[in-house]
């Protein structure tokens, strides 16, 4: 009974999106370890970017800066 747990920053994934990570993490252990589909767990968190990190910044901080230096490039 396998368990796969997907964490995402919380950024507007779609129901549909969703969808297709289950289906798509299911169908790998499915192929790759012939896993049952039927008793492959799939749970997806959503995670606030106030609450991710990445190199001791808040992923919320780090994506202002690259919002700001990718319009310092279209300029």
């Amino acid at each position: 009974m396998p368990h796969i747990h997907i964490k995402i920053t919380e950024e507007g994934v779609t129901a549909k999106e969703k969808a297709q990570l289950i289906e798509g993490a299911t169908k790998l252990l499915e192929d790759v370890l012939n896993k049952n589909r039927n008793t492959t767990f799939v749970t997806i968190e959503e995670v606030p970017t106030d609450n991710w990190g990445i190199g001791g910044e808040q992923v919320t901080k780090l994506r202002k800066k690259a919002k700001k230096e990718a319009k310092k490039k279209n300029k």
